[in-house]
């Protein structure tokens, strides 16, 4: 998979992007304030992922996504790797990411790739999503933060 950052004249993989984040107001808010990269196989895009500064220092990896054809691959870890690289890049010294707390397979990702489990915000989901989500059979209702340090 080859990993590039999004020209500025190409349209985001919305497609992609909504699979992570349902709420197209957050994720077309963060692509402004954000540094988005796509992956690609074959010229086709199969996983994007975007980096959000939120504080000095800090990034947040506020959307991670693979196509379900391509998922099970480590398609997805090697996104992850590759944004903390970036991030280490770009001079920040923290990274963090949230995942909601049904997410059994996002959780172990992160945590392979060397994120440690900071907190809960309880009922993020239920403050900031008008529609109830469920994966895994069970409703989002808190996010998961994580954090590394570079």
């Amino acid at each position: 998979m080859q990993i590039r950052k999004l020209n500025a004249n190409e349209k985001p993989p919305f497609g992609l992007l909504l699979l992570a984040d349902p709420s197209l107001k957050l994720v077309e808010d963060y692509l402004r304030r954000g540094y988005c990269f796509i992956g690609s196989l074959n010229d086709q895009i199969i996983g994007v992922y975007v980096l959000l500064p939120t504080r000095p220092d800090t990034v947040e990896l506020v959307n991670v996504a693979i196509d379900e054809k391509h998922q099970g691959q480590g398609n997805g870890k090697r996104l992850v790797e590759h944004a903390i690289r970036i991030a280490e890049e770009l001079g920040f010294k923290t990274i963090e990411v949230g995942t909601g707390n049904s997410g059994m397979g996002q959780l172990a990702l992160y945590q392979k790739c060397g994120f440690r489990i900071i907190g809960i915000d309880r009922d993020f989901f239920v403050r900031h999503y008008d529609e109830e989500i469920f994966e895994n059979g069970i409703q989002v209702l808190d996010m998961i933060r994580l954090s590394q340090d570079l």
